[in-house]
């Protein structure tokens, strides 16, 4: 099934069914009021939202309502948790590179993870404000999954169990202060804004085949204006979500909302493009020298779309976002 959240004057918004082909809504708040609570609920309220799903799928929900992107809060507006990894092995050495850092020890063999902020998740619409553009604003098209109650110590295997959600995302970097915090040793803070997440989040089933051995197997289509700037596949994870989320609940127990991140979807083809910019400019400096490729201005768009490896769009909707200066 898929499900949304729209904006609302209630801090985790408005639950609503969406139908498989992004068409129409059906209001779910009498299931349960917010996604969050479905997550910590979810062997009562899954089954309940299955079959309204179903019935909006059959055209059986008089109530139903067109479905509009630009009302929706991101699917799970606010988190328990939001742990981000960086799966994708060849991005995490070409922004070796990029920072000229000494290699990650074990990173072939051990998920590199942070912890960032998920108080404030952005929708797929709303306008992104930050405070300077010589921060160095950074757009990161990720997948990601959002989580059951998770015990300590688990398996891979049990990890990937307590999947009930599969989510696309954009984890927003400003490259100029990352560097320093990298250094201090206790990760990304002021480098790290509000993530932003496509409209819908849906079961694994709405994957078919393109989940698979916990990755998500579709291209993640990025704009940067209006151009194209890459199309990398999600099924390149060195890492797959089972091996991620087992890794943040080493010591601890995980509770149900907890959203885990791919990282920077990232592939080894050229040919690929890139799902950030830093990545295409180590890239540019490897290959020709220098760095030609700013980083985005006030006033930038990016997009970004899963698809189907036969082109057809994918189930989570579009991110569509533009940077603006930040007004106190």
């Amino acid at each position: 099934m898929k499900l949304a959240s729209l904006c609302s004057d209630q801090p985790d918004g408005r639950l609503i069914v969406v139908s498989r082909d992004l068409s129409l809504v059906a209001d779910a708040s009498a299931i349960a009021p917010n996604l969050l609570t479905t997550l910590q609920q979810w062997e009562t309220t899954a089954p309940a939202l299955q079959k309204l799903y179903d019935r909006l799928n059959a055209g059986d929900c008089p109530d139903a309502q067109a479905f509009d992107a630009q009302a929706c809060a991101a699917p799970l507006p606010r988190a328990p948790q939001w742990c981000d990894a960086s799966a994708f092995l060849n991005h995490g050495r070409l922004m070796e590179q990029a920072f000229n850092s000494e290699p990650i020890p074990l990173f072939d063999t051990v998920p590199v993870m942070y912890q960032g902020a998920s108080d404030d998740f952005l929708g797929p619409t709303t306008d992104v404000p930050l405070p300077r553009e010589e921060h160095g604003i950074d757009f990161e098209g990720e997948f990601g999954v959002i989580v059951g109650p998770v015990p300590m110590a688990c398996s891979a295997a049990q990890a990937l169990a307590s999947v009930r959600l599969v989510v696309q995302l954009n984890d927003w970097s400003l490259r100029a202060l990352g560097p320093h915090e990298m250094k201090t040793g206790f990760g990304f803070l002021q480098a790290k804004p509000s993530t932003s997440f496509a409209p819908v989040a849906v079961t694994p089933d709405e994957l078919g085949a393109a989940w698979l051995n916990g990755r998500v197997h579709l291209q993640l289509h990025v704009e940067w204006n209006g151009a194209h700037f890459g199309h990398p596949h999600g099924g390149e994870m060195n890492f797959g979500f089972g091996e991620l989320i087992a890794h943040a609940a080493r010591t601890r127990r995980l509770s149900a909302g907890t959203l885990i991140g791919s990282g920077t979807v990232s592939n080894v083809a050229r040919s690929a493009g890139s799902a950030c910019i830093a990545e295409r400019r180590v890239i540019e400096m490897i290959d020709l020298g220098k760095a030609s490729t700013g980083f985005m201005q006030f006033g930038d768009r990016v997009r970004m779309q899963a698809r189907f490896e036969d082109g057809t769009a994918g189930p989570f909707g579009v991110v569509d976002q533009r940077v603006v200066e930040y007004q106190p």
